[in-house]
């Protein structure tokens, strides 16, 4: 069995399109560096954020959107775990790098233009270089995906859901990744502003695999069509279509 199974992205930026690799990386057990967790300091009555167009371009608003985006991930699959009388053990960290290789899975380097949950050591990482381009180039909606759908990858781990093809392990994890932005919107812990679903449905929209690709093949994640109803299934019903049981 292969170590990895990429997840090919292509989301168009505003005035370039831009090639986005969501790494799906499963390997086995490794060393690997741990750097600083990336997270947002708590507040008292709990996370709070919103996603929208005004001021994302800023090294400051990018690392707080990633804290963000990381917490309320944190506070929402808490929140499922205890409802199913589960423990949640949250991921490890976040670990932001530079270049192919900095960061280590198992054995197995990460690449630039990536970004990727571990399961050897329990992390997110990604190449903070490609994710702030992507940021300043689509909007902060844009990181709230990203961390939601690696973050689902982390959820199934904690599960033991292993598909037997890569394509139902993706499209899961878009569901979930719609589940948590859409039920934290209706728990208000986010806030969508003017043009939020407009870019998400844009960016899904491209993040299908290449025509031809064959479904049941390594590393397939379905349609721009799959892929959009996979998210929207979560978004607007919860978990329910996602069928994590």
């Amino acid at each position: 069995m292969p170590a990895s199974h990429p997840c090919r992205t292509v989301i168009p930026a505003l005035l370039v399109v831009a090639l986005v690799a969501l790494g799906c990386v499963s390997a086995p057990s490794g060393s690997s560096p741990e750097p600083e967790r990336t997270t947002a300091a708590p507040s008292r009555s709990g996370p709070r954020a919103s996603i929208g167009p005004d001021g994302t371009d800023t090294p400051q608003e990018f690392k707080e959107d990633i804290g963000s985006a990381q917490e309320i991930a944190e506070v929402y699959w808490s929140k499922q775990f205890k409802s199913s009388g589960l423990t949640f053990r949250p991921i490890r960290r976040l670990i932001p790098y530079e270049r192919d290789g900095e960061v280590d899975c198992g054995g197995q380097p990460l690449t630039r233009n990536n970004a990727a949950y571990c399961s050897a050591g329990d992390f997110i990482g990604y190449d903070v270089n490609w994710a702030f381009a992507a940021f300043r180039q689509i909007g902060d909606a844009f990181l709230y995906y990203l961390l939601g759908h690696e973050y689902a990858h982390g959820i199934q781990a904690r599960l033991g859901i292993q598909k037997r093809f890569s394509i139902q392990q993706e499209l899961q994890a878009d569901c979930m990744a719609g589940a948590y932005i859409g039920d934290s919107v209706r728990d208000k812990q986010l806030t969508l502003q003017d043009g939020d679903v407009d870019e998400l449905a844009r960016g899904l929209e491209a993040v299908g695999d290449d025509p031809g690709q064959p479904w049941f093949a390594e590393g397939s994640h379905g349609t721009a069509r799959q892929r959009t109803q996979a998210f929207t299934n979560g978004f607007d019903h919860s978990l329910t279509p996602c069928k994590l049981s």
